[in-house]
């Protein structure tokens, strides 16, 4: 099998995929992406994401980012997601309707390990919180090169909104049409608020945001030990090939 792997990253707004090259962590095709369907029930994002692996036309064991609350392949929450993937083994779906054997993880999950291999995390001792902004916000705390899962920060609340996504994503700016300068002040009191209970030794900032991270950093606390993620919006597809790795 090689060290290329395909990786999905099944997002809010979209599904992405990509040959990966595990042992350094690059793309080797073209990224694709596909809509998320609407309504984003079972069958539907199921029958997309094979699409995009034969699409890829990659042999092998295929590894999948979720946006959910994984346990053991079975999907536990459902945020931005249809509510009907509660309870259900997702795993198994997509394992029958690939053909593939797939291992599944929570996208920030993915994304967090992608950082700490490949990225903006590697060689950093302690812990490190990768947060990305998207449909929602999703959330990694990695101690000392272990994932700690499933932490879903996106959910808390903050300044009495909850669930504070709804208030602080990339989603929010799109929808009030809001400036970076404007956004950038949301996204430093959010990542303030979680760094004051993590404290961690650095902040991953990741999702389609982080290719814009000039635009909004001189708003955030100059004391947060912020950076933009290194593999951008591709660390979901490069964490979940990782998943892939014996």
């Amino acid at each position: 099998m090689g060290s290329k792997r395909i990786g999905i990253d099944v997002g809010g707004s979209g599904v992405k995929g990509g040959v990966v090259d595990v042992e350094d962590g690059s793309l080797l095709s073209e990224r694709i992406r596909v809509d998320t369907p609407s309504p984003a029930t079972p069958e539907a994002v199921v029958e997309v994401i094979g699409e995009v692996v034969e699409a890829l036309e990659n042999g092998g064991v295929v590894g999948v980012g979720f946006p959910a609350v994984v346990r053991d392949g079975v999907v536990f929450t459902a945020n931005n997601i249809d509510p009907k993937w509660i309870g259900v083994d997702a795993r198994t779906l997509i394992q029958e309707r690939t053909g593939r054997e797939v291992r599944i993880t929570n996208d920030a999950d993915a994304a967090g390990l992608a950082e700490v291999e490949f990225g903006a995390a590697r060689g950093i001792k302690g812990s490190v919180l990768v947060i990305t902004f998207g449909t929602g916000i999703g959330s990694a705390l990695i101690v000392d090169g272990h994932i700690v899962p499933n932490l879903e920060l996106g959910q808390i609340e903050l300044a009495g909104i909850r669930p504070a996504e709804r208030h602080y994503s990339a989603k929010a700016r799109r929808n009030e049409d809001l400036d970076w300068d404007d956004w950038g002040d949301r996204a430093g009191e959010y990542m303030s608020y979680v760094d004051s209970i993590f404290n961690p030794e650095l902040i991953v900032l990741g999702g389609g945001v982080a290719k814009k991270f000039e635009l909004f950093s001189g708003r955030l606390d100059p004391r947060l030990p912020v950076v933009p993620a290194h593999l951008l919006n591709d660390a979901g597809i490069v964490g979940a090939a990782l998943l892939t790795r014996d």
